[in-house]
């Protein structure tokens, strides 16, 4: 129980890093980060309006909006079904919901003129370049693969954390906690060295050369959210199944 107390204390301790200055908002008795909400709204109404005008009207033959979010479609499919099984179903919505935010998130740090809009205090950014933003979402996929563990399982699912022998208890509970930690840490750390970089070239030779820099960003964003959709379905895979 320590060792669960302890590396919860460590999640919420890790929500509490800052780096640089932030804008703050006191909802009730919560202080907040602003800037992190205004992005990951704009990011919300992104990817809502363009499902919205893709499938306004849609046809047997799928054509231009419609024929690419098919595509999107098929490919979490894909990713779900290989790292999830024959069960993977009812996962399409929550991996492709971590897929998209995570990939339009990423993108929008690198497309978006962000730093056109003054804040008070610090400035905007993608939602991913915040730790609160990973951690959070890290977390939403810790609860997401108990939550199938113990759907197929039930209580039996507990039974995963004395095998293959009880004297690994303590590793077996501490993996599972260590999971969001590393989730968080590296889609933050990715998306906040690549900025940084960009920054950092821009303000030595603000000429041609970060160019090439930005379309290698695009990419490694790209693929973090890849890397983070797909480990999120396979921790949900290794739950309902039981291995490791």
């Amino acid at each position: 129980m320590n060792v669960l107390a302890n590396t919860l204390k460590g999640l919420y301790d890790v929500s509490g890093v800052e780096v640089g200055q932030h804008f703050y908002w006191q909802i009730g008795g919560f202080q907040v980060h602003g800037q992190v909400l205004i992005t990951s709204w704009v990011v919300i109404a992104i990817l809502l309006g363009s499902a919205a005008i893709a499938v306004r009207n849609p046809q047997t033959i799928p054509s231009g909006g419609q024929n690419f979010f098919e595509y999107v479609l098929e490919f979490i499919r894909d990713v779900s079904k290989t790292q999830i099984g024959e069960e993977y179903g009812p996962w399409v919505p929550f991996i492709g919901t971590m897929f998209l935010f995570i990939f339009v998130s990423n993108w929008s740090g690198a497309l978006l003129p962000w730093k056109i809009i003054q804040l008070p205090h610090g400035e905007l950014a993608a939602p991913t370049n915040d730790i609160n933003t990973t951690v959070a979402l890290a977390l939403l996929t810790s609860v997401a693969y108990f939550y199938a563990g113990l759907t197929k399982k039930g209580l039996g699912y507990f039974g995963k954390y004395i095998q293959p022998t009880p004297i690994l208890l303590p590793i077996n509970i501490l993996e599972d906690f260590t999971k969001p930690l590393s989730l968080s840490f590296r889609l933050f750390g990715n998306i906040l060295a690549d900025e940084l970089v960009v920054v950092v070239l821009v303000s030595l030779v603000p000429s041609v050369v970060p160019i090439p820099v930005m379309f290698l960003g695009l990419f490694t964003s790209g693929i973090q959210a890849l890397i983070f959709a797909t480990l999120a379905a396979a921790y949900i895979g290794e739950s309902m199944e039981g291995h490791h």
